[in-house]
């Protein structure tokens, strides 16, 4: 096919706002939607949302499709374009939340962002982006998922600009490729995700799981906020709280959902989601 028809001119004319001010993007034939995922902290003996996860939703006539095979029919050379235009979309639809004291973490992908002229380029339309809406910065956290990166000097030049706009930095996938210590102590985040995989892993075996506590206090010396990810079942959510993170993230705690759902303010109990059926038992959305 070709790429005049799959890409349209420009992120403006890709977003489309309807009639309640959810706006929604056109790539191909791919209808690109925004879902945000609770990210919860412990305050006593309940979790308290604190930030969102934005998340792209497909839809191909109608039907919604894995992310992952979406991306796969991204053209290499259409990457960054759909990268920024599934950013300015999550951001642009974060009043949709209903609640306006939530941070926002989005993605960087560094396979699409390997030219730093064109990162910069990128930044410069999303701190644009911000102004027109009039999102503070500070709430936001660009999350490198840089598990597959090959350009450090990148990933060190995007957190350092990304400061400079007041925006946190996370790092995504610890223990997972190439997301080690040392990156950690290059790129010095504000937060560190735990890998969702090397969690669960972690969490099936007795003797692996005594050694998460140890792991996030390490990472907790470089003076970053851990978060866990990937949190499916109580037990999962035991080891973590036990570990004492500072983040909670998984399916036990809030599934994604679209933006324009309604957001439920209200702590979750910790006692009775550690004693559930695996169920989260406040759902976080209506």
């Amino acid at each position: 096919m070709n790429q005049n028809q799959i890409r349209p001119a420009s992120i403006e004319e890709a977003i489309h706002v309807d009639e309640i001010g959810i706006e929604t993007g056109r790539f191909g034939g791919f209808r690109l939607k925004t879902s945000y995922q609770p990210i919860l902290q412990r305050v006593g003996r309940a979790l308290l949302p604190v930030a969102v996860e934005a998340l792209v939703a497909p839809y191909r006539d109608g039907v919604a499709v894995d992310s992952r095979t979406f991306l796969d029919e991204v053209p290499a050379a259409d990457r960054l374009f759909v990268e920024s235009l599934c950013r300015c979309l999550h951001l642009r639809n974060h009043h949709n939340i209903g609640v306006p004291t939530l941070r926002l973490y989005f993605n960087y992908d560094p396979r699409a962002n390997a030219d730093l002229d064109a990162t910069l380029r990128e930044i410069r339309t999303m701190a644009g982006c911000l102004v027109e809406i009039g999102l503070d910065p500070r709430l936001l956290v660009c999350e490198i998922t840089e598990a597959t990166a090959l350009d450090e000097f990148t990933l060190v030049a995007v957190a350092e600009i990304m400061r400079a706009l007041g925006v946190r930095i996370a790092v995504g996938n610890f223990g997972a490729g190439r997301s080690t210590y040392e990156r950690i102590a290059r790129i010095l985040p504000d937060i560190v995700k735990i890998d969702g995989e090397l969690f669960r892993s972690l969490c099936r075996d007795p003797a692996a799981a005594r050694l998460f506590g140890p792991l996030v206090q390490t990472i907790r010396r470089t003076g970053a906020e851990i978060l866990a990810e990937g949190i499916e079942t109580p037990a999962q959510l035991k080891i973590a709280v036990d570990a004492k993170v500072d983040l909670l993230q998984g399916h036990l705690l809030g599934r994604p959902a679209l933006a324009g759902t309604i957001f439920r303010e209200e702590p979750l109990p910790l006692d009775r989601l550690l004693s559930s059926n695996g169920d989260n038992v406040i759902p976080l959305f209506g």
